[in-house]
């Protein structure tokens, strides 16, 4: 269980926190009274959660600079002193990849290992997860889950770099980490939905935009199927490992896969059929007809180590975390409390998280 009282207090340094996954995880650790110092560049579009939300109220402090920058974030964490580092500073976006290789590369690969060397230049961390994806893995178009022991890989930059961020981890465990007593974990999530995210080239993004404006839908591969789950279910187990980081270091310090059930594994024209109903309004969608870049057809992940060892399970079901989504989007529609309702259902996921 989340514990509020391991929380409380507790530095946190958070790379990323600008994103749409760190700006809902810096509200929820803000919520259980942790002292959170967020470090990222600016929001990468106009519309943001970020500035929507009201985040940067909630933090301790916050760091407008690049991963990149080995000296600056070096400087950074040395002065916030923090015990536990959550690292999700990342070019995130597989179409984003194709486009603008190097930049993926150079964050995602380089970044690690700058977040780690700072990390080593910093006696007060304890703990480090490093928040890749369930795209490192070498996609073979298999059925079944992916567990964490299976080899990396990934065709394109995104998928690749994440995969190289994963041999980066387990290098600088055994090189260094493990020595200096500093536990480091790696976390695996499935394809995450939640209000305010606003990429481009996500299905849920794109899908709000194209309602708001009466315009269909347009699904490049409506038979691609994908471990989706809400924001929150990811961050609840990021929550969950970093407290058995501190509290037994050894058992935990390895990677691990948050993902739905095998019924929430679906199709992206399920999906759609979801969101098309919750939006209501002559919401529609309709297939891509152009060309588009190598996607795998089928990703899924196995995540019973985290839910035999970590006591982790996903709490809402998709079509509920997908109604969920929908109201958060009405509620930015219509110039209405995006801060309280995200802060509203963080609520609601907790006790529900409590209570199951």
């Amino acid at each position: 269980m989340i514990d509020p009282n391991f929380w409380l207090g507790r530095k946190i340094f958070l790379t990323g926190h600008t994103g749409f996954k760190g700006s809902w995880l810096s509200l929820w650790l803000n919520k259980l009274g942790a002292d959170v110092t967020g470090y990222a560049l600016a929001p990468a579009t106009e519309q943001s959660i970020y500035n929507s939300a009201a985040v940067e109220q909630s933090l301790n402090h916050s760091v407008c600079a690049d991963i990149r920058d080995l000296a600056t974030l070096t400087k950074s964490m040395q002065e916030i002193e923090p015990e536990i580092v959550i690292h999700m500073a990342a070019q995130s976006l597989v179409r984003e990849s194709y486009a603008n290789p190097v930049e993926t590369y150079g964050t995602n690969v380089m970044g690690t290992v700058n977040l780690f060397e700072a990390v080593r230049n910093t006696p007060s961390v304890r703990a480090v997860l490093n928040i890749t994806t369930d795209k490192c893995y070498e996609n073979i178009e298999k059925a079944e889950g992916y567990q964490e022991n299976e080899p990396m890989g990934g065709h394109d930059p995104y998928s690749s770099s994440k995969g190289c961020a994963e041999l980066i981890s387990s290098a600088y465990r055994r090189s260094f980490f493990q020595q200096a007593g500093i536990a480091l974990a790696t976390a695996r999530a499935g394809n995450v939905i939640g209000g305010g995210d606003w990429a481009a080239d996500r299905i849920v993004p794109d899908a709000m935009r194209a309602f708001m404006d009466n315009k269909p839908l347009l699904i490049r591969n409506p038979m691609a199927v994908r471990p989706w789950q809400h924001v929150l279910e990811p961050l609840a187990g990021y929550l969950l490992l970093c407290q058995q980081l501190i509290n037994q270091p050894h058992s935990f310090e390895e990677s691990w896969n948050f993902g739905p059930t095998n019924e929430d594994t679906q199709d992206v024209s399920a999906l759609a059929n979801i969101m098309v109903k919750a939006w209501g309004d002559n919401a529609r969608w309709q297939q891509d007809a152009t060309e588009h870049p190598h996607e795998a057809l089928v990703l899924k992940l196995d995540c019973s180590k985290a839910e035999t060892s970590l006591n982790w399970a996903p709490v809402w079901n998709l079509k509920s975390a997908l109604e969920k989504t929908v109201l958060w989007y009405k509620v930015w529609h219509k110039h209405g409390d995006t801060h309280q309702v995200t802060l509203d259902q963080i609520e609601a996921y907790q006790q529900e998280h409590i209570s199951r």
